[in-house]
């Protein structure tokens, strides 16, 4: 683990307790004094000291802060269609530690309407993710009701569907903002209010699922 994250750091007492002192102290079994802390919020590593520790909490003092800032080196905003919770929970913490930037999730006309995403859920996994990884912030959850809604704050999104206008390391960095289907891909109305040239696809004829899809951008545009 890289550092631990706890919503206060930064403040000059720091208390830790809850399932933290639990990992920390007893299921880790810490008899270190140095413990190093994120608030995800800012991209300072904050140092502190152990003072004191009971069997219910411990009790930290902040000694330094400096800048370390582990980000990814360009931003990539995927635009999801809803799918299966439990496919998008067993793979967020992958998209982090990838450099996804942003996600904003919203019903396709395939999505099922029954499906809801658990943003606190998803937001402790990337918080373990990135204590393992390293990275200063995690990735941005957005949401949104539905594709139109979706483009015009996003208007020149681009789309990953069946297309013979491939990915390529001389487009990629064009891809700022992608869109990625739920099962069944999408409408014909859907595809029709994307532009043309932004339809990309990739070369094989094997149907991707949607999270391998999120994998496989995450991976192939940084």
């Amino acid at each position: 683990m890289q550092f631990s994250y706890h919503k206060n750091s930064g403040n000059q007492i720091l208390k830790i307790d809850g399932s933290l002192y639990t990992h920390l102290f007893k299921a880790r079994r810490e008899t270190k004094k140095i413990f190093y802390f994120r608030n995800l919020k800012d991209n300072y590593l904050y140092k502190y000291n152990l003072n004191s520790i009971n069997r219910r909490e411990a009790i930290l003092d902040l000694i330094s802060s400096k800048i370390v800032e582990i980000k990814p080196k360009k931003e990539l905003h995927i635009g999801w269609c809803i799918v299966d919770p439990k496919s998008i929970e067993k793979n967020i913490a992958s998209l982090n530690e990838l450099g996804v930037t942003k996600i904003t999730f919203f019903y396709c006309q395939y999505s099922q309407k029954k499906y809801k995403i658990n943003f606190d859920k998803l937001e402790k996994l990337l918080i373990n993710s990135s204590m393992q990884c390293g990275r200063s912030n995690i990735i941005e959850l957005l949401s949104c009701n539905n594709l139109d809604e979706f483009l015009q704050l996003y208007p020149n999104s681009y789309m990953l569907n069946f297309s013979s206008n491939y990915i390529t390391d001389e487009n990629k960095d064009n891809i700022k903002t992608i869109i990625i289907g739920c099962e069944g891909g999408f409408s014909e109305d859907e595809i029709s209010k994307i532009l043309k040239n932004n339809i990309i696809g990739i070369d094989s004829n094997i149907i991707l699922r949607s999270e391998t899809a999120a994998l496989f951008l995450a991976s192939k545009l940084f």
